[in-house]
């Protein structure tokens, strides 16, 4: 059977001349070996990756992963989705129906405690993907995720790593848990989603802001909006790969060597030529996740 046209990844974009990170990906989720996705990204200009982990199994991965590859660098958590499910036994990570038997606190704070001794690990640069998402989460889940939350942001202080929200129709919420809890001196916003005004209010907080393939779609001209008025040192690129291709491959597999699109996108939104874009982007992702 043939591949479909939306089953076929795209093609190899036209290299970069400046190398750059690709701040938040997912290798475990994509297709081929790891040494092909790092050949094929790093042939286009694409020399470094931060692996997310979101359970516990996805962050042990992440962490032996990075202890094998120099160019890749861990980040290990639970997912805002699946504190609920460890809590309240959702096996979706989320909680419309209400609670159900499962592990509960306890078995929460089993998982938080491995994802700790991993964050303490020299080649684990970060602690995330963390926050809350609304996106799906009844009032149950929304107090698991706060306290999964919570939990994430003392680890990352502790370890002196780096902090990864994910941050799905919760703005508001996000920022008032970190004012409460303290930011890490290092904070990343993940697949950046917030507007221009909650752009100017992430910059004074010195938090950073990572743009997806989002960027360029044509609905998006809020997000462009954010990147307009983000101080440029506080900028990173992503691909969240498998997910969120850049136009003008939206709803085709993600990888990381689809960055070059994004770069080109936010240059044109900065106004700026691509290795200036690019250069921003290295020292910013390497700053951020202290490599």
């Amino acid at each position: 059977m043939s591949r479909t046209s939306n089953d076929a990844p795209p093609p190899l974009p036209e290299p970069l001349r400046v190398a750059v990170a690709d701040s938040h990906t997912h290798l475990d989720l994509q297709a081929g070996t790891v040494e092909e996705g790092l050949a094929k990204a790093a042939s286009v200009g694409v020399t470094t990756v931060v692996q997310v982990g979101c359970d516990v199994k996805g962050s042990r991965w992440a962490a032996e992963t990075a202890a094998q590859y120099d160019n890749v660098h861990a980040a290990v958590a639970l997912h805002p989705n699946e504190a609920p499910r460890i809590v309240l036994g959702d096996p979706d990570g989320w909680s419309r129906q209400g609670a159900r038997a499962g592990g509960g606190e306890a078995a929460l704070d089993e998982a938080l405690a491995e994802i700790e001794a991993l964050a303490a690990l020299d080649h684990v640069k970060a602690v995330g993907e963390t926050g809350l998402d609304y996106f799906r989460t009844g009032p149950e889940g929304m107090a698991a995720q706060e306290r999964s939350f919570r939990a994430h942001i003392e680890i990352a202080k502790r370890q002196g790593k780096a902090l990864v929200i994910h941050d799905r129709e919760a703005h508001a919420d996000v920022l008032r848990v970190l004012r409460e809890e303290g930011a890490p001196e290092r904070t990343v916003f993940h697949c950046y989603s917030g507007d221009a005004e909650m752009a100017r209010e992430c910059a004074a907080a010195g938090y950073y802001m990572s743009f997806a393939g989002t960027v360029t779609f044509k609905n998006a001209q809020p997000l462009r909006d954010a990147l307009a008025v983000a101080p440029l040192e506080l900028v990173l690129v992503e691909t969240d790969a498998p997910y969120l291709t850049p136009a003008p491959y939206r709803g085709r597999p993600n990888a990381p060597y689809l960055i070059p699109l994004t770069v080109r996108a936010m240059a044109a939104v900065r106004g700026l030529d691509e290795d200036a874009m690019a250069t921003a982007l290295a020292a910013n992702t390497a700053r951020a996740f202290a490599y």
